[in-house]
């Protein structure tokens, strides 16, 4: 490779191994898996250090890839949180020992848990500040979030200055209820454990966190006043003694074989383990020694992380399955010869959907490879021999749980089901229906909907009016309380405005906003089922796709049946839009940024009430940005653009 082809690799590697760092850090929604990003960083490093001319002060390899959120008060910490070189082979890890003097100190050997490191501090016993890594120096004030982890004590007996330092994660069996959860709400499942904890204790709700059910296991100390210690694991025990979760296991060893040799007893029991793990930590376990030896920029030289490699297997395609989901995507799944991955028997793995099946060539008989992404959910990889004869597998042209034709739009990967009651996406439909943007039917959430439509009362959203309350009262945890609260709730759902009905039907394509505009347009639901694609286009704010989806949804039969009987059992099906004034007649606000005294959906309301609109984007039909704090790019755009921006203070002086 000359100078200048090194010269645009690495910038290649830099600006690609940026965006993901992103992706993983920032936004918690990795593209990639952890062995394909470690490949890229470990090429640009060999790449940097052939190339030292061309090695800058942001590159990936020389920072921690995260930041601080905004969302969030920023803590600087005391002890900078370094990350871990890793090593992929033995080799390179005997090249680390070999810098390593065995004469002063032992090895540590301990699992590294896939999670969101995080600082925790005490004052006097008590545990008064919570933060996550951020960058290595400046990390997340997320003390609320993490008081809602029941393995974090409050206080604990040592009463000097004490940091720590811990791994946030999600158990797998909370991992897998909360994918079930998601899929049946019709939200885009969590991709793997770490990105699912990452994700719960950046929630500004600290309610969500403790439904996600994160747990913790502290491993280092990062700072202690009134205490020494000469070796890492004598500070285990003593955070063991002070009813931390330390990790499940710790071993001092005296030389490099001793460590392989743990390294593979870790890796072999991972299978079994309640957590993800995607390594092994080695560390000096002489503390002094450790400061000897120092660190880099970016790593501690007394410390590397052994990365397992994914697991990949060969099998044999016996057969595929379409399942139906809650929004009525089909999905398919390989059903094919056992093996064992991560060291559990895998039968089953998503196929993703028809064009990766195409894209694949993949046919029954062939012979599939397969990995489990971050060590929990099985997907295959690709085909690595054809079987004799075979035959790229189609999808099919009607609903596997209620014969409906399906369809697949333009643009889109996923084929859906056409039936809006078809049986297989009933519960996710009744869901939505009951929710607070649409009905808003308190009491019935998921786990009370499962439990009628399991009993066979509910069928479909019209059921949801003309219930036999006293079969309700027979269900399990459903006392008269109970069941008099929600007849009340539903009788009041009754009155509510025609824009929250429209959005509960869940019509594809029309979100709340969409709901309020046909609402708005028509006042009534007859002038909505009397009118063509050509009316709903001239709706200011819908598109060709919106009109189209509109026009298709209330032109079926079962449509206008189903409305009839709403119309028969009391529901209200006239828009309750009251217009104060049109001082704002004409005007498109944009809303950025947190406000201080209301939410942009009251905020929204005010603007509709005087007869303007709001959009989600600034252009220069923009009339007004308001913006709030933590304003982003939105606010940047209207300055460019030189849109009017206004505060909420300015915002409530125009409504007066």
């Amino acid at each position: 490779m000359d100078i200048k082809q090194a010269e645009n690799k690495i910038k290649e590697l830099s600006e690609i191994l940026k965006y993901h760092n992103r992706k993983y850090y920032i936004e918690d929604s990795p593209e990639i898996e952890d062995f394909e990003y470690d490949a890229m960083l470990r090429e640009l490093e060999i790449l940097e250090a052939q190339f030292p001319e061309f090695l800058k002060e942001d590159s990936p390899t020389q920072n921690v890839g995260g930041a601080a959120n905004r969302l969030f008060n920023p803590v600087t910490h005391s002890v900078k949180m370094e990350s871990l070189q890793d090593v992929f082979n033995f080799e390179e890890l005997r090249t680390f020992a070999f810098k390593i003097d065995l004469t002063k100190t032992a090895f540590s050997v301990e699992p590294k848990i896939d999670g969101l490191s995080v600082s925790l501090e005490y004052k006097d016993g008590l545990f008064f500040r919570g933060s996550t890594r951020g960058d290595g120096v400046t990390g997340e004030d997320v003390t609320a979030n993490l008081l809602q982890i029941k393995s974090i004590p409050k206080a604990i007996r040592f009463l000097g200055d004490l940091e720590v330092r811990g791994e946030v994660y999600m158990p797998r069996e909370s991992f897998i209820k909360l994918r079930e959860k998601q899929e049946l709400l019709g939200e885009a499942p969590a991709k793997n454990p770490r990105n699912a904890a990452a994700g719960s204790l950046r929630q500004k709700n600290p309610k969500i966190t403790k439904e996600r059910e994160l747990d913790i296991f502290v491993f280092n100390i990062q700072r202690i006043i009134g205490k020494e210690f000469s070796s890492h694991i004598e500070t285990l025990d003593f955070l063991k003694e002070q009813g931390f979760n330390t990790l499940p296991s710790y071993k001092k060893c005296f030389s490099i074989d001793e460590v392989i040799e743990e390294i593979e007893r870790i890796g072999n029991s991972r299978g079994n383990l309640s957590f993800d793990i995607d390594g092994a930590v080695i560390k000096s376990d002489n503390l002094a020694y450790r400061e000897e030896l120092g660190s880099t920029s970016k790593y501690p030289k007394w410390a590397v992380a052994f990365k397992y490699p994914p697991e990949e297997k060969e099998t044999v395609l016996k057969e595929i399955e379409i399942n139906v989901g809650r929004t009525g995507a089909l999905t398919p799944t390989a059903v094919f010869e056992p093996i064992m991955l991560a060291g559990t028997s895998v039968s089953r793995a998503t196929l993703h959907n028809e064009d990766f099946i195409t894209s694949k060539q993949i046919g029954l008989g062939d012979t599939i490879i397969v990995r489990k992404a971050g060590d929990i959910i099985p997907e295959v990889l690709s085909v690595s021999k054809h079987a004799e004869n075979s035959t790229v597998f189609e999808m099919p042209t009607h609903c596997p749980s209620c014969n409906s034709p399906v369809f697949r739009e333009e643009g889109e990967a996923v084929i859906r089901c056409t039936n809006a009651d078809c049986p297989a996406q009933l519960l996710r439909h009744l869901i939505h229906f009951t929710s607070r943007d649409a009905m808003d039917i308190e009491g019935l959430g998921p786990a009370v909907l499962e439990q009628l439509v399991e009993a066979d009362l509910v069928k479909n959203i019209v059921d949801l009016y003309s219930l036999d309350y006293e079969k309700v009262g027979k269900l399990e945890r459903t006392g008269e309380k109970t069941v008099e609260n929600l007849k009340n709730a539903i009788e009041a759902s009754k009155q509510n405005d025609l824009a929250k009905l429209l959005f509960a039907f869940g019509i594809r394509h029309i979100g709340a906003k969409a709901a309020a505009l046909l609402s708005e347009n028509f006042m009534n639901i007859d002038a909505i089922l009397s009118a063509s694609k050509e009316d709903f286009e001239k709706i200011d704010g819908f598109g060709s796709i919106l009109a189209l989806s509109a026009f298709e949804f209330f032109s079926l039969e079962e449509t206008k049946q189903m409305i009839s009987s709403l119309k028969e059992l009391g529901l209200n099906m006239k828009s309750l839009k009251e217009v104060k004034d049109t001082r704002f007649s004409g005007k498109t606000f944009v809303l950025t940024g947190t406000l201080p005294s209301m939410s942009r959906n009251e905020a929204s309301a005010i603007i509709e009430s005087f007869g303007g609109k709001t959009s989600s984007s600034v252009s220069k039909k923009t009339d007004y940005v308001l913006a709030g704090e933590e304003a982003g790019s939105k606010l940047e755009k209207a300055q460019n653009l030189g849109v009017s921006i206004i505060s909420e203070e300015e915002f409530l002086e125009m409504t007066k």
